[in-house]
């Protein structure tokens, strides 16, 4: 199992959550549910209450011991007040996905990016990676100039299977990658 230690940056501190979490983490979803309905509809059906709440925070815990998922929350270090979470999917072949959120309070600071450049390490050292995944819808240019401010780029949609061609539900999702630096000796 992966240590549990916090990642810090220079204003946030990245952790995973405690069970005494369950209530600022319901808070922010509550708070913003209309706006992150788009993109995170399965988190806040799974999140309802404080109780709810409660579950996800445990589930997140059973994730992290098992490599699943790795699921940070975002505190600002100053003011010790939750602003959002951050999470990292294992995939195959060497990757991982990462998904993100600020409250909307917290945007426009520079904190996703801070957060993002810190779980990219997190990814590529910790993890092991070698390419890391951004996915976001494509009418959601804040989450696509974050991504591409960290250095991932565009990948071009990918060919639809003839039966599938009539649908836009892929053309509408931003896919960005970036791959782990090589090292040179």
């Amino acid at each position: 199992m992966l240590s549990r230690a916090p990642l810090h940056t220079a204003r946030l501190c990245l952790r995973p959550y405690e069970p005494a979490d369950a209530e600022a983490f319901f808070a922010l979803l509550h708070a913003d549910r209309a706006r992150f309905q788009p993109s995170f509809p399965d988190r806040l059906q799974a999140v309802r209450s404080v109780a709810d709440a409660q579950t996800s925070l445990n589930t997140f815990a059973d994730d992290w011991r098992t490599g699943r998922f790795y699921v940070f929350g975002i505190w600002e270090r100053a003011t010790g007040v939750y602003i959002g979470d951050i999470c990292i999917m294992p995939q195959q072949k060497g990757q991982a996905e990462i998904g993100y959120y600020l409250a909307a309070a917290a945007e426009g600071r520079g904190y996703a990016r801070e957060a993002l450049a810190a779980v990219i390490d997190f990814g590529f050292e910790n993890l092991g990676s070698q390419r890391l995944l951004v996915r976001c819808f494509l009418s959601n240019e804040k989450g696509q100039a974050v991504a591409r401010a960290a250095g991932f780029m565009p990948e071009p949609p990918p060919k639809r299977p003839l039966w599938f061609r009539n649908s836009d539900a892929l053309s509408r999702i931003c896919r960005l990658w970036l791959e782990r630096p090589v090292l040179s000796n």
